[in-house]
């Protein structure tokens, strides 16, 4: 048995506009789109009458793909929940970049909270956190050369 690579990471979201220009403007493209609904929906992910769409987004040149998933049906009683570097579970993405004071710098223009400013982490990379549309956590990390 051998892994052979991550597939995909899904994202749940509310506002699937929102958080697909986000990430056009971080830099993915559109993988492909796409709604389901029907039996082997709700087979896949355990629920009842689930109705979703989907935007698929990757780096131009990369295979691994954010899947952002909005349900129509069920929706989530709760809505958007703001969560803390430190809550239990996935929290962030970690995206390695180059020329981190300009990525920063645009994503702070779009509005994009940056929560941790630019920091170095020993002599080998910057890092920085940005929380985009609901509470999406970003870790960018630019090798020190």
């Amino acid at each position: 048995m051998k892994i052979q690579r991550i597939d995909h990471v899904g994202i749940i979201v509310n506002d699937l506009s929102a958080a697909k220009e986000f990430f056009l403007d971080f830099g993915l493209e559109v993988k492909g789109e796409w709604e389901m609904e029907g039996d082997l929906m709700g087979y896949a992910v355990g629920l009842t009458d689930a109705k979703v769409a989907c935007v698929g987004l990757g780096m131009p040149d990369g295979q691994t793909w954010i899947e952002l998933i909005k349900f129509y049906t069920p929706s989530d009683e709760k809505g958007i929940q703001q969560t803390f570097t430190n809550t239990l579970g996935i929290r962030h993405i970690a995206f390695t970049v180059e020329d981190m004071e300009a990525v920063v710098d645009k994503l702070e223009k779009k509005g994009t909270e940056i929560f941790s400013g630019i920091q170095r982490y020993e002599e080998s990379y910057k890092l920085c956190y940005v929380r985009g549309p609901e509470g999406i956590i970003l870790e960018l990390a630019e090798e020190i050369k």
